[in-house]
């Protein structure tokens, strides 16, 4: 029987095994990172720990949604996809078109052994621009002419409501640039030229992101949940101060100079939790931003304690050198060692990957920097719950375009707009406009072109022209909705001066500008309109009361037309509210937009700023002309035609005081008197309205 008992103590020996495997595996199926009731901290060393070189080096690689597939996406580990300007699943692509595109990339990721979601990140810079039938704000100089940063709040949180709605996290905004030289193409990226207003208008990164709550610590990546995305400062530092505003050039000033102009929007963005930051192409005193160590690594990361992740611009690193790419590996080990975690290669990831791999088992790179690099970007992915939630739905499909949305772009509109000339006198203002006229010109470019109304970065890259890219209203189109029904209303692009004298026109409102662009596409040296908008100008307003509207990224040449125009509007770049101008032009509201920037005189003078020692604008920073709305002008029109009024409310208050002294006299003269007073007020009101007929705009 010796048998049965070795048998027997062979089982117990083989379940005690099992037991303990079955215990070891039930431990290593518990991984921390998965755990959402762990702290961030944790999850993000848990994951880090766990991860090999290959799979770190994917995470700190971006390529545009172009280069990707669901396979590319889990073999090579990629830790995030972009969209550039105009890369789009679909010509008119909805948002249901995005979301299914955006999870099918996804599902790769999650298909591999730690199933680390990647990140989307998109060019939202005025709203959703890239995506068909989103709701298009104005670029970020005439917002800067708001100075309400209250409204931005506001428009960070419309826009990472229609972001949302397509299946995307992050997005490389707000550019926080401090242009000082409207030569830039850039410029109306800008919110101004001072740094005062620039750190203002940050609070658009509480709106993209959410408020951090109070008990939070303040200056750490912070996204309050899943209607809200991660934003981007950008461009890292410096880029609005280069040299005759030419894109990606150098910019020459003292570490004052840059920490007193350029930085100081960085310190706000950071303290108000701004997830990521983005490296400019620029150079600060002949060095590449993309290879600055002593300000990436040194500065924003230790300095200014700034948690996130740094992410390249579209192959920053491969112009590092001159000519782009000639010596990338260099690059990659310059950009790498900078500081920067997150690179935006987008098409050739396997050269990047090959050169860092070599790189770091070359110990070139140390383990530590990749480390730093990985930890930044998981830290910003745990906080987007993208580990809980890394599929999107359709549940937010209709906030893309909704009609709260533009509503609150026309209001921005409206506040953005900067009355420049009201008049060619004091006393004979033009704005605000009659509806009711018996014909009116509508003319220019710029009038009835959608394309041309919002600019650059609207649904391709470039911008476009013309009314079927996306649907909005044109300035025409508000104007024929915000007249009175008996108002002809006649539009010619480009009018001869005979034809506009011949017609008898109440008014004329000239719409011109800029045509859309760029980046490097707007540079420009002599910042003049697009032909034939001079001649436009002449030929109307030298025949016509005229109103011109002008459509531009910045101030451009204008005097020479300043003695023919009565009254001049910089709309700068509204977007698809057209209806926002024309609340302004007939007085539904008031003029009240500032000059976010200085409008010169003559080109010759640039660069030019508010403070300069040779300071001679056309119209200073700050400058805006204000009008009163059209109930306001009316009650005061009436006021002004009846002289004895202050007379009659002279009486009214003697009457008010006999009033509150009656005590039992209640039947006395005095009792009676405010009643005398207000039949007085009664009648003569009555009066005089049925002399002058229905109220009028006074035109003063």
């Amino acid at each position: 029987m010796k048998w049965v008992g070795r048998v027997w103590i062979l089982w117990v020996w083989i379940a005690v095994v099992l037991c303990s495997r079955r215990g070891a595996v039930g431990k290593e199926e518990y991984m921390k990172y998965k755990d959402p009731k762990q702290p961030v901290g944790v999850r993000v060393k848990d994951l880090l720990g766990r991860m090999s070189l290959e799979e770190k080096i994917g995470q700190m690689v971006q390529i545009d949604r172009i280069a990707a597939s669901p396979d590319i996406m889990k073999d090579y580990y990629i830790g995030s996809l972009l969209s550039g300007g105009g890369s789009t699943p679909l010509p008119r692509a909805t948002a249901a078109d995005w979301v299914n595109m955006v999870n099918d990339f996804q599902n790769g990721s999650l298909s591999t052994r730690l199933g680390i979601p990647m990140i989307y990140g998109i060019d939202a810079v005025h709203g959703h621009n890239n995506v068909y039938n989103a709701t298009i704000f104005p670029h970020n100089i005439g917002l800067g002419a708001t100075r309400d940063p209250e409204l931005l709040q506001r428009i960070g949180d419309a826009t990472a409501a229609e972001v949302r709605a397509t299946g995307i996290p992050y997005v490389f905004a707000p550019c926080i640039a401090v242009c000082r030289d409207p030569r830039w193409g850039r410029c109306y990226e800008s919110y101004s030229e001072d740094p005062k207003v620039v750190r203002e208008m940050t609070d658009i990164i509480l709106g993209l992101q959410g408020e951090i709550p109070n008990g939070l610590r303040k200056g750490v990546p912070y996204v309050a949940g899943k209607n809200k995305v991660a934003a981007c400062a950008k461009h890292f530092v410096g880029d609005g101060g280069t040299t005759k505003g030419i894109n990606e050039n150098n910019t020459l000033t003292s570490m004052h100079g840059l920490l007193s102009i350029h930085m100081p929007a960085y310190y706000d963005s950071i303290i108000k939790g701004v997830s990521t930051v983005m490296v400019s192409y620029s150079s600060w005193n002949g060095q590449k931003m993309h290879a600055n160590r002593e300000l990436i690594t040194g500065f924003l990361k230790g300095t200014l304690k700034f948690k996130g992740f740094v992410i390249s611009d579209w192959q920053g690193l491969d112009r590092i050198t001159s000519p782009p790419h000639s010596n990338y590996t260099y690059s990659v080990l310059a950009g790498v060692l900078a500081g920067i975690d997150m690179i935006m290669v987008p098409y050739n990831f396997t050269e990047f990957i090959n050169d860092l791999t070599y790189l770091v088992k070359n110990r070139f790179i140390s383990m530590d920097r990749i480390d730093d690099a990985v930890q930044r970007i998981l830290l910003v992915k745990f906080n987007l719950g993208l580990f809980e939630n890394p599929l999107a739905d359709l549940s937010l499909v209709n906030e893309v375009g909704s009609q709260a949305h533009r509503d609150l772009a026309r209001e921005a509109v409206r506040k953005s707009l900067v009355l420049l000339k009201n008049g060619k006198t004091a006393n004979d203002s033009l704005l605000p406009l009659p509806k009711k006229a018996s014909k009116i010109l509508v003319a220019g470019t710029h009038a009835d072109n959608l394309g041309y109304q919002c600019g650059g970065w609207t649904i391709a890259w470039q911008g476009f022209s013309g009314n079927n890219d996306t649907s909005g209203t044109t300035i025409l189109g508000a104007i024929n909705s915000t007249v009175d029904k008996d108002t002809d209303v006649v539009y010619l692009e480009n009018p001869d001066s005979e034809y506009v004298k011949s017609n008898d026109f109440s008014y004329a409102i000239v719409v011109v500008g800029e045509p859309p662009y760029t980046e490097t596409a707007g540079d420009s040296q002599t910042l003049t309109m697009v032909d034939p908008g001079p001649d436009v100008i002449n030929n109307v307003c030298g025949a016509v009361k005229c109103v011109v509207i002008m459509i531009s990224g910045r101030p451009v040449v204008m005097e020479p037309y300043m003695s023919t125009i009565d009254a001049l509007v910089a709309a700068w770049l509204p977007g698809t509210e057209g209806l926002g101008v024309t609340d302004v032009l007939f007085g539904d509201y008031g003029f009240t937009g500032k000059l976010p920037r200085t409008w010169f005189k003559t080109v010759n003078q640039l660069p030019m700023n508010v403070g300069d020692s040779h300071y001679d604008p056309l119209f200073p920073f700050g400058f805006g002309l204000t009008t009163k709305t059209m109930v306001a002008r009316s009650v005061s029109a009436g006021v002004r035609r009846a002289a004895y009024v202050p007379i009659v409310m002279v009486f009214l208050f003697v009457g008010l005081y006999f009033q509150v002294k009656r005590t039992k006299l209640s039947r006395s003269p005095a009792s009676l008197f405010p009643r005398w007073v207000s039949s007085f007020l009664l009648n003569h009101f009555q009066n005089s309205r049925m002399a002058r007929g229905p109220p009028q705009i006074q035109l003063c």
